[in-house]
């Protein structure tokens, strides 16, 4: 069994309001603000998944507060500086609105696009998924620039993620490698 890691163990300080970004409102929060982000970077430095745990909240999930080291400018700082881009968290699936199961819109595209002539009842039928997620993801493909947007590139590694990190933060411990 593994060690639960600081951010389930003491879930008040990296949940705390304070530490979403909000500027603070008087010199007490202020002070609040900056002893939370503290304690939090000690634990983050310490714990042996910081790596993987920035590197995916980089390149996976536009999620808020305080994660692997780094408040969410931070993290919009890094991404800019990899060339990645991360779509807003989707709360469809909060909502009950699929069944939890992720779907490749770039598939769905090229059934789409080798079977132009189907309903899309049949492609949702191949795909094992409802018309109405068919029809969204190739929604989002038109929005995000058009049907023959390709998939995206590899995601950065770990290592450069940290060294983004590095640089937007300032030094990373050994041990967030």
């Amino acid at each position: 069994m593994t060690a639960a890691t600081p951010c389930v163990v003491s879930p008040n300080v990296f949940l705390h309001p304070l530490l979403d970004d909000a500027p603070p409102t008087n010199r007490g929060e202020r002070r609040e603000q900056a002893m939370l982000r503290t304690q939090a970077a000690k634990m983050c430095a310490a714990c042996p998944r910081r790596g993987q745990c920035l590197t995916e909240a980089v390149t996976k999930f536009d999620v808020a507060g305080f994660v692997g080291g780094t408040t969410k400018r931070q993290r919009a700082e890094i991404r800019a500086r990899l060339g990645v881009s991360v779509s807003p968290e989707d709360l469809d699936g909060f909502a009950g609105v699929n069944s939890g199961r992720q779907f490749n819109k770039h598939e769905i595209h090229r059934l789409r696009a080798a079977n132009p002539d189907q309903p899309l009842s049949v492609i949702a039928a191949k795909i094992g998924c409802s018309v109405s997620t068919v029809k969204r993801h190739l929604r989002r493909i038109e929005e995000e620039g058009g049907l023959h947007t390709a998939p995206a590139a590899e995601p950065p590694s770990i290592d450069a993620v940290l060294a983004a990190a590095d640089a937007v933060c300032g030094s990373r411990t050994d041990s967030a490698a």
